[in-house]
């Protein structure tokens, strides 16, 4: 009988081996042959399951992606909503080698979306998609400033930890250092306005 191929799980093992890559030698060592190697596959191998290097590198961020979606899934959603929303940006820094790599991959795509705008477009629905997970955690809190529509406030917390992440990316022996200064800028961002 013949084996089974499960080749979603082909896929996601590919993906993965693609983020390995990433964190260890960079995306512009990325390539069909680089990927092989280091998923134990070869480049032929790898070929069955994407065609081109862009649809390796789509699919690693469809994966990193995911791989959020499972992390914010896992936050305990209990007490404040600051202390919470604290949490949720936590997951999604890269203070491991798996989400260094997540926002690696994510840069790079940035970088692409600059000119290419289907790029551009996974990105933004990606925003968009979590925008909408702290937006809802935000709305109606009398924890949070009320001035201020969700869904914009959701976007600032965001591209603070945007920047967070960013900087974590080249300063890697400071983790600790930012996630205080983030905690103080969240602080000052989600304090309600004096009356």
């Amino acid at each position: 009988m013949p084996k089974v191929v499960d080749r979603a799980e082909q896929r996601r093992e590919i993906g993965s081996a693609l983020l390995r890559v990433v964190v260890r030698d960079g995306m512009e060592q990325v390539s069909v042959r680089t990927v092989a190697a280091e998923a134990g596959r070869s480049a032929g191998a790898v070929q069955k399951y994407f065609a081109t290097k862009d649809a390796m590198l789509r699919f690693a961020l469809d994966l990193a992606d995911e791989r959020m979606v499972e992390r914010f899934a896992a936050v305990d959603r209990t007490g404040p909503v600051p202390v919470v929303l604290h949490r949720y940006l936590v997951a999604s820094l890269p203070l491991d080698d798996v989400r260094r790599a997540e926002v690696l991959v994510r840069h790079a795509f940035a970088d692409k979306g600059v000119r290419d705008d289907q790029y551009a477009r996974v990105l933004r629905d990606q925003d968009r998609d979590i925008g909408r997970v702290v937006a809802d955690l935000l709305e109606g809190s009398d924890e949070v400033r009320h001035d201020v529509d969700p869904l914009v406030l959701a976007d600032a917390v965001l591209a603070l930890a945007d920047g967070f992440a960013a900087r974590m990316l080249y300063t890697r022996d400071q983790d600790e250092a930012l996630l205080l200064a983030m905690e103080v800028a969240l602080s000052g961002l989600l304090q309600p306005p004096q009356r």
